[in-house]
């Protein structure tokens, strides 16, 4: 159940319903949480409501038509509900402290690739990529803080949920 409320609430931040400071967004670390503790069949969902964010901010908010680049974002998304579920089966402090900066890390990769490759911002040359990477260098920087952020207070509060969970069912007995 908690991953659900998470999704949501990273859906409404990722759809400017709640405000938050812009790149420090709880995605990334309720996609991992998703992962980590939704079975697989369900992983499709939290990919669909972040790409129907996506898109409706794309069309509705920016006024941009489709681009290639939401399929690479959308690709990402997937790819974080899967390393999500690499912390199924040990999720400690350090795995989810890696797989949350491999998230950050990532996502400014792929997605800034993504807009040289696809806009006309930046010259489709080696000095106009990295122009584009160095661009986008303050808000990876907010990124990073809000994936370690979210994704310990995520998966603390789960922590937490489960022990008293444990300790209420180990009393009734």
């Amino acid at each position: 159940m908690l991953a659900y409320v998470f999704l949501l609430f990273a859906v409404a931040v990722h759809a400017r319903l709640l405000p938050l400071p812009y790149s420090f967004a709880p995605v990334t670390a309720a996609l991992l949480y998703f992962g980590a503790r939704r079975p697989r069949k369900e992983m499709w969902i939290p990919v669909a409501a972040l790409a129907a964010t996506g898109l409706y901010l794309s069309r509705s908010v920016y006024g941009y038509t489709y681009s290639a680049d939401l399929l690479v974002t959308w690709a990402w998304y997937a790819g974080m509900v899967v390393l999500g579920g690499w912390l199924a089966h040990k999720t400690t402090a350090l795995r989810v402290g890696a797989a949350s900066l491999a998230g950050s890390v990532s996502f400014f990769v792929v997605s800034n690739f993504a807009v040289w490759a696809v806009w006309n911002m930046y010259p489709k040359t080696f000095g106009g990529l990295m122009a584009c990477y160095i661009a986008a260098l303050p808000f990876f920087r907010n990124a990073v803080v809000s994936d370690l952020f979210f994704a310990a207070v995520f998966f603390g509060f789960g922590y937490l949920a489960s022990q008293r969970h444990d300790k209420r069912v180990v009393t009734v007995r």
